[in-house]
């Protein structure tokens, strides 16, 4: 095997608490995260000179900051291998949306070259990689549905009912780090007791802070909230989404939405594509 084509799904954040921030400026999250099929598409094409590059541009992601390149690097020194690849990456995740697509990229690439480069290593390692790599990417690597603590890298395994949700994109490219840097940001919502979360539990901590930067955030929430009353914010922003049991009742509500923001339609899955890579 010398290419492989694999996806990169996204994710949402059913709810999103802060819980603190330690003495590295790191916050503390509780966040139930759900995978679903919008996703990006990567293709791998082994070399055998060692060299690890990416094919084409991403408009705001120069080659040195991709995450998906990082990715293909750290496992190289990690694993001693041989081997380099040539990336090509198709997006489709918008950039600075919060629905994880740079860390999702990263994850792909990490199980992908696991097979390509014949490195058959456990899962536990390439979380171990994948912690340093960024918050998310370990729960793309877990590659399932999850209660997520920590920094981002205490992973429980949840089930979660099959959905269907209408995903809207404002017209706004989100700066993780500004949102979580703001004075005004809560950091000390409770910690749940149990891994049993009711329909609609709990919000997301970052919406006010990104709502009040983001004017067409704000005004997404409230034209999606006309369509259901829970709808909410993904990750920091900027998209906005809401879950309903089928797809007639998810594309109807995308009607809600102003002409100037975009929208689809996803379904949750019940566990990453690449799953058994690991």
């Amino acid at each position: 095997m010398k290419r492989l084509t694999v996806p990169a799904p996204a994710k949402v954040n059913l709810f999103l608490h802060v819980t603190g921030r330690r003495g590295d400026g790191y916050h503390t999250l509780e966040s139930l995260i759900a995978l679903i099929d919008l996703a990006d598409t990567i293709t791998l094409a082994r070399r055998e000179d060692g060299v690890i590059r990416r094919e084409g541009e991403i408009a705001g992601v120069p080659e040195e900051r991709d995450l998906a390149v990082r990715a293909a690097r750290a496992l190289q020194a990690a694993s001693g291998s041989r081997y380099g690849v040539d990336l090509v990456l198709e997006k489709r995740i918008p950039l600075g949306s919060g629905l994880g697509g740079g860390s999702s990229d990263a994850a792909s690439v990490l199980l992908a070259l696991n097979r390509l480069w014949e490195l058959a290593l456990p899962r536990a390692e390439l979380l171990r990689l994948a912690v340093g790599l960024g918050a998310d990417v370990p729960l793309f690597v877990a590659g399932e549905n999850t209660v997520a603590r920590g920094i981002g890298e205490v992973l429980t395994p949840v089930s979660l009912p099959r959905c269907f949700l209408a995903l809207a994109f404002p017209p706004a490219t989100v700066p993780t780090a500004d949102i979580f840097a703001a004075p005004e940001l809560t950091r000390d919502t409770p910690s749940a007791k149990i891994d049993v979360f009711s329909e609609g539990y709990g919000r997301n901590d970052l919406v006010p802070v990104t709502a009040s930067r983001f004017p067409a955030v704000a005004a997404t929430v409230q034209a999606l909230s006309r369509a259901s009353p829970q709808a909410r914010m993904t990750g920091s922003g900027a998209c906005v989404f809401a879950a309903f049991p089928t797809e007639r009742e998810a594309r109807d509500a995308l009607t809600f939405l102003p002409q100037d923001v975009g929208g689809c339609v996803a379904r949750t899955l019940a566990r990453h594509p690449l799953a058994a890579f690991a």
